[in-house]
């Protein structure tokens, strides 16, 4: 005897009758990955921006940006305007205008000129070429006559003064750099020609 299952059980199974029919399913909507894609770029995108910006912020906090240097010249220039509200007094006058000539020739030419005396300074300056002869002479006279008015309490009047203030305004033009001269396009000539040889 066999355990097989009935017949009309088989035919209903393979032919399932008007009320077991079933309708096709509608399609499965897979939903799309690229506004997930775009959002994740978006946020990696503002959060790149967010730690530059705060990079710059405490670059810029911890750094700050430095003026440029003031030239000795022009600092010179400065000092020997702000002598002149002191030419009624002499000695603080003829001590303020030495150590600004004394001072802007050491960073101009480093000189050693603040810590010497002017006998040694000098004397020093003899062997240098940075200054003409006529510009040294005019040093050594105007150095010597500010050393009168502080050490040996001359008192000269205020053309004197005002002449010894022309002096040094003079001196510091004289030596001043200039763009265009020849000292500061040497690099530029031997660029030139390095390029021009063959």
């Amino acid at each position: 005897m066999t355990n097989d299952p009935p017949t009309n059980a088989i035919a209903s199974l393979a032919h399932p009758g008007a009320d077991g029919l079933r309708d096709i399913r509608p399609p499965v909507e897979i939903p799309s990955l690229w506004p997930w894609i775009g959002l994740a770029l978006g946020i990696v995108a503002l959060t790149t921006m967010a730690f530059l910006a705060w990079k710059y912020w405490l670059n810029r906090r911890t750094h700050p940006r430095m003026p440029p240097p003031i030239p000795a010249h022009v600092r010179a220039k400065l000092k020997l305007q702000q002598a002149l509200a002191l030419i009624a007094r002499p000695e603080p006058f003829c001590t303020l205008v030495s150590n600004t000539i004394r001072l802007y020739l050491e960073e101009q030419f480093t000189f050693h000129a603040p810590e010497r005396t002017t006998e040694e300074f000098l004397y020093e300056l003899q062997d240098t070429n940075l200054l003409s002869p006529d510009q040294k002479e005019s040093l050594g006279d105007f150095l010597k006559r500010c050393d009168l008015v502080k050490f040996a309490r001359y008192e000269p009047g205020e053309p004197e003064l005002r002449n010894l203030h022309a002096s040094a305004v003079r001196l510091v033009e004289e030596t001043e750099p200039f763009p265009d001269s020849p000292a500061a396009n040497a690099p530029d000539r031997v660029r030139n020609a390095e390029h021009a040889t063959p």
